[in-house]
């Protein structure tokens, strides 16, 4: 997907806060080789320098338009490289932690990845993810109202959004069945408290809507950005807006 790290920023607050709560997760070693599955502009990643002494960090992202702001972080223990999730786990490289942070959503089937990613770990390693898992809201479902509609079915061609996030439960068990210990699965809600409607526009045209707009032709993509604010419009009115956003922490030693 072609993601805009200016429009993502505009609430990097908001979504800076699970990273931070991700981090307690993790235990403060040093000497660690680390990967963060994900790394977005790089930012959050190179907060794992201070953390994390004398370790060594890789960054990878699919984003050539994060990357490119990632660059800027890049120190001797912090490299970035182009590279999808799934790229990286066909490869043979294994790590003291991996550690990702809203990213692993955009993944197929975690039934069969998550076992993947801990078959990357080194003995006494760990894991810690953090995954949105907000897609029930309706702000997600506004976006697949949307899309069932003409002409945009038609465009679509059958074409749905796939939401692979699990009930923390899920999580769990997975992580027990792969011999996992001190393991750590929680959902929390973020509070977030944005202007308007238009507000709550912008956050989702950062993330959710991007697979819906990149699938549509040219002349169709800002009428369905345009239905979509209509249709926030209508179910916000009010001014603040409340948004409770769900995310997922998952953590384990393996």
């Amino acid at each position: 997907m072609a993601w805009n790290p200016e429009v993502y920023d505009q609430f990097k607050d908001e979504r800076s806060a699970p990273f931070f709560d991700l981090l307690k997760l993790v235990e403060s070693r040093s000497g660690l080789s680390v990967i963060d599955l994900g790394c977005g502009t790089g930012e959050l990643t190179s907060k794992l320098l201070d953390y994390l002494e004398d370790s060594k960090v890789l960054g990878i992202d699919s984003s050539e338009e994060m990357l490119e702001k990632a660059a800027h972080f890049e120190t001797s223990r912090l490299t970035f490289k182009k590279r999808s999730i799934e790229d990286q786990l066909h490869l043979s490289e294994m790590y003291d932690l991996i550690i990702s942070n809203a990213a692993i959503q955009w993944c197929d089937n975690h039934k069969e990845l998550f076992p993947r990613i801990i078959s990357k770990i080194k003995e006494g390693g760990q894991l810690a993810v953090q995954i949105p898992s907000n897609h029930e809201y309706v702000v997600h479902q506004l976006l697949r109202k949307i899309a069932a509609k003409e002409p945009y079915k038609t465009a679509y061609n059958s074409w749905e959004r796939a939401y692979t996030v699990l009930h923390i439960e899920d999580y769990a068990r997975i992580l027990f069945d792969n011999k996992g210990r001190e393991i750590t699965v929680y959902e929390k809600v973020f509070p977030h408290v944005l202007n308007n409607a238009d507000a709550v526009f912008t956050w989702a045209s950062g993330t959710a809507m991007l697979p819906y707009v990149e699938r549509l032709p040219d002349d169709m993509k800002e009428q369905f950005k345009n239905d979509y604010k209509n249709e926030l419009q209508n179910i916000f009115p009010e001014s603040p807006v409340f948004y409770p956003f769900k995310r997922t922490f998952i953590s384990a030693k393996f």
